[in-house]
């Protein structure tokens, strides 16, 4: 008999910006259709799976207190999901390392999904051929397939529709949240604003200097029903704007966390420090171009 397994598997769940957020109608099932660009920062939660008697979840870290009372969740729900789909019994304990704030438009739980997804069919030893994560992922969450690549694309449909940029430009990022928590739904419920058109760009920009010039003349269709419930969204963006060197500040998804494009690290670090002093979570990235390992 197999002795059973020892090992660790890690992934890292990337915090997710969306640089524009389109939407560009309502179908009949209550989604809407989407036009986004994505990049994933290397701020991320972590995703550790180890050998157990049974499936067990343990969730740490700094946002850990915002999940602890959930009996149930993105992670679990992947994990109970691969496993059902690929027959195999999930005697797995999944550990999370919550580095992200909650429901702050980061991709937060759907980025953990991927992470989890992502460990776990290493573990499991699960081939592409077998489980396609693509579309497993999609039943979990919109978000989840941008998550499972990890990288800079444009995002379609529902989320469902990936166009992948492996020569995007990597540039700083400052990633500022005033602490409060926004569930998309509600923010979705609250959009009133007439429907917008894909704005996808004609060729990849080549710095981050002509991205965040191309980016001025697209938008986030949420950040305006996100500031009507959350107007401190409003004064963040204000003081982005007044740091040295951004380019660019704008709401991330639904929100309640807004960046700042810069064009040199130090710069965003200076801008990060004197926001922090605000009690606002405040951190600067750098995004990727490579998906997590």
């Amino acid at each position: 008999m197999n002795s059973p397994q020892k090992f660790v598997i890690r992934a890292y769940a990337r915090a997710k910006v969306n640089l524009y957020l389109h939407i560009l109608d309502r179908r009949q099932d209550g989604y809407h259709e989407l036009d986004s660009l994505f990049v994933f920062g290397d701020i991320a939660d972590v995703i550790e799976v180890s050998p157990s008697p049974a499936l067990s979840f343990k969730v740490r870290g700094p946002f850990a207190e915002a999940l602890s009372a959930e009996e149930d969740n993105l992670v679990l729900r992947a994990a109970r999901m691969l496993a059902d789909t690929a027959e195999i019994k999930p005697q797995i304990k999944i550990t999370l390392t919550k580095n992200l704030p909650v429901a702050a438009g980061l991709g937060g739980g759907s980025a953990d999904a991927a992470a989890a997804l992502r460990a776990l069919a290493e573990f499991w030893k699960i081939p592409s051929s077998k489980v396609d994560l693509a579309p497993l992922g999609l039943s979990i969450g919109s978000d989840v397939p941008a998550c499972l690549l990890s990288g800079p694309c444009y995002v379609g449909g529902i989320g469902q529709r990936l166009e992948p940029l492996p020569e995007f430009p990597s540039f700083p990022l400052l990633l500022v949240n005033p602490r409060i928590e926004l569930r998309t739904g509600l923010i979705f419920e609250t959009f009133k604003k007439k429907f917008s058109k894909a704005a996808r760009f004609s060729q990849i920009p080549p710095d981050v200097f002509a991205l965040a010039e191309l980016l001025q003349s697209r938008n986030n269709d949420l950040e305006e029903p996100a500031i009507e419930i959350c107007p401190e969204i409003a004064e963040i963006l204000v003081a982005i704007k007044k740091t040295k060197g951004c380019l660019l500040a704008r709401l991330s998804g639904s929100g309640a966390t807004c960046f700042g494009m810069y064009g040199d690290t130090q710069d965003a670090e200076q801008a990060a420090i004197s926001l922090r002093r605000g009690g606002w979570w405040t951190e600067v990235t750098t995004t990727a171009k490579a998906k997590c390992s």
